[in-house]
């Protein structure tokens, strides 16, 4: 009886890290995964969409079933999300090490379980409550913020906007300073001239904000010459409060998405058995030779009769290479192919194309040259790998290792 508990436990805690892995990891090799994020991104713009139409009375008018079979369609799929992510919730890295219900508990009061909560409150309100589903288009609208979870460029965004919040919250600071400056000049010059507009510095922030922020709405406009001056001084600074947090963010995002690339990178040059003695260093020498490139299933990589240009490395995924009619041999994760051509300056005498959705490293012809001259242990595993390849013979020492392969 125990020993059927325990397997029960096991099944259900085997089924809950591969539904996190779906919903949370989003690996472009989990196909699961893959569909989920797809599937619900979608519904949450069609739920969003739709709210966004019903608030036109004609298009309500007429459209009411629609309207009312997209809200309950999209509501139960964003409920089955929220109790599965509940579930889910002990697998979160912050949360390991947590009972159960404790992990549970902090992600139905963090800031996603929050926000799925809202994408799906409005409907249950309005069936358990005296609440009126139109009356409750605010937080129905709120479910866009849902995309941040499954846009990675939104995501990165949003890391981006954390990272750099005391910059601009310093950045506001100085925007709610200049406001307060510029509206009391505003009003010491403007204010018996136009009291309506100017009369009080909390009526002058009006335009100065407006000012400021270069949006210039011309409902109020200094008169006086002095004034016209301080309007000037307004309008560049206000140039110049603009640029500050859009270069912030700019270059802060810049920093995301390089970092990122350097990770993915670092991770695929690891799983290179050709790369696996590199020490950090000389991995971080040899990630500006190699570019990370990504094939999607069927298509083609190089063409046989072509001009040798690279040497490829394969990260992840399975490659096919076709030398003729009956000869075709399948290339896994840390194989390469295509220095044969690169190394005696010739053609290619064969085809290759992606079995799988696969990850490449890419080497150019000078690239590859440089580094066997930097690194000879490179050099003399490439060497050797290619003269067994030339001899048709297979790679001994090594289950890793292809077999016998005159792709070039």
């Amino acid at each position: 009886m125990a020993s059927r508990k325990g397997a029960v436990l096991s099944a259900s805690r085997r089924s809950r890290s591969h539904l996190y892995q779906a919903l949370e990891a989003r690996s472009d090799e989990d196909g699961l995964g893959y569909i989920l994020n797809w599937s619900i991104g979608i519904f949450i713009f069609v739920s969003v969409l739709a709210t966004i139409l019903e608030s036109v009375p004609e298009l309500y008018a007429r459209y009411t079933v629609i309207f009312r079979g997209v809200e309950f369609i999209s509501v139960s799929v964003f409920s089955l999300e929220y109790l599965a992510r509940i579930w889910i919730a002990p697998e979160h890295i912050p949360y390991r090490g947590k009972s159960t219900l404790m992990a549970r508990l902090r992600y139905l009061v963090s800031p996603w379980g929050l926000i799925d909560l809202l994408a799906v409150a409005p409907l249950w309100l309005s069936i358990f409550g005296d609440a009126d589903l139109k009356g409750l288009v605010v937080f129905r609208t709120m479910r866009i913020l849902k995309l941040v979870r499954y846009s990675p460029g939104m995501s990165s965004l949003m890391e981006v906007l954390w990272a750099e919040r005391w910059a601009l919250g310093a950045c506001l600071i100085i925007l709610i300073c200049c406001t307060v400056i510029s509206a009391s000049l505003m009003h010491m010059l403007e204010g018996d001239v136009q009291k309506d507009k100017f009369g009080t510095i909390p009526d002058a922030m009006w335009w100065s904000l407006v000012t400021l922020t270069t949006i210039g709405y011309g409902d109020v406009v200094p008169l006086t010459g002095v004034g016209k001056l301080v309007a000037a001084g307004t309008i560049i600074g206000g140039l110049i409060m603009i640029a500050l947090p859009v270069g912030i963010i700019a270059h802060a995002f810049s920093d995301v998405i390089h970092r990122r690339d350097f990770v993915i990178t670092w991770s695929m040059i690891a799983q290179v058995p050709a790369f696996a003695h590199l020490k950090a260093e000389n991995i971080a020498e040899v990630m500006g030779l190699l570019r990370a490139r990504r094939y999607e299933e069927g298509e083609v990589i190089v063409r046989r009769g072509d001009p040798a240009h690279a040497m490829y490395f394969v990260a992840s995924g399975t490659i096919e290479v076709v030398l003729s009619d009956k000869h075709k041999i399948q290339l896994s994760a840390g194989q390469f192919f295509g220095e044969q051509a690169l190394l005696s300056r010739t053609k290619r005498s064969g085809t290759a194309r992606a079995c799988t959705r696969a990850k490449l490293l890419v080497l150019g012809a000078g690239d590859l040259e440089l580094l066997m001259e930097r690194e000879p242990r490179i050099a003399s595993h490439i060497r050797r790998i290619a003269s067994q390849r030339a001899e048709n013979a297979p790679v001994a020492g090594t289950s890793k290792e292809p077999p016998a392969v005159d792709l070039d």
